[in-house]
């Protein structure tokens, strides 16, 4: 059977236990139509970059499963007739991540190479040793000739406009 990786958000006014139980029903949806949910994972309640409906948070949940494509569209169906369900992202995979999704782990995990970057200026700090060591504009030789680029004087050699 194809496997899935199912995100959806629920409104925030729901309590924990309320958007747990969405993640049990919709479950049970899914293995009433002869597929399995390998793992799901409740991420909480997490602020959205727009509102939806309304709402500036909202509940997230993360399922991953392995199901017959009829039984997806089943739960896609009732999710989008649910009330208190307001986005739903199915995608198919190839194979299921191992361990927790990237929301669950922790920070200090995802940031690994991050640390090397912060003893480094955040802007200038001079040239860089991957450029070469005049960095002179946008091109052009900003005198009077145009040679390309965005330096140069604008438009001189043009002819007349129609």
């Amino acid at each position: 059977m194809p496997l899935y990786e199912h995100v959806f958000i629920a409104r925030q006014d729901l309590s924990n236990t309320q958007a747990e139980g969405l993640v049990e029903h919709f479950t049970a949806v899914l293995s009433d139509n002869g597929g399995k949910v390998v793992e799901s994972e409740y991420w909480g309640v997490k602020t959205m970059a727009y509102k939806i409906n309304k709402n500036r948070k909202g509940h997230y949940a993360f399922l991953k499963s392995d199901a017959p494509p009829a039984a997806v569209q089943e739960m896609e169906r009732l999710m989008r007739l649910h009330d208190d369900v307001m986005r739903v992202l199915t995608i198919k995979v190839d194979v299921h991540g191992d361990g927790p999704s990237v929301q669950m782990q922790k920070r200090d995990d995802r940031d690994g190479d991050r640390g090397e970057r912060r003893d480094r200026p955040a802007f200038g700090g001079g040239d860089r040793p991957d450029r070469g060591g005049d960095r002179g504009g946008f091109g052009g030789d900003r005198g009077g000739e145009r040679s390309g680029g965005f330096g140069g004087d604008r438009g001189a050699d043009r002819g007349p406009r129609r």
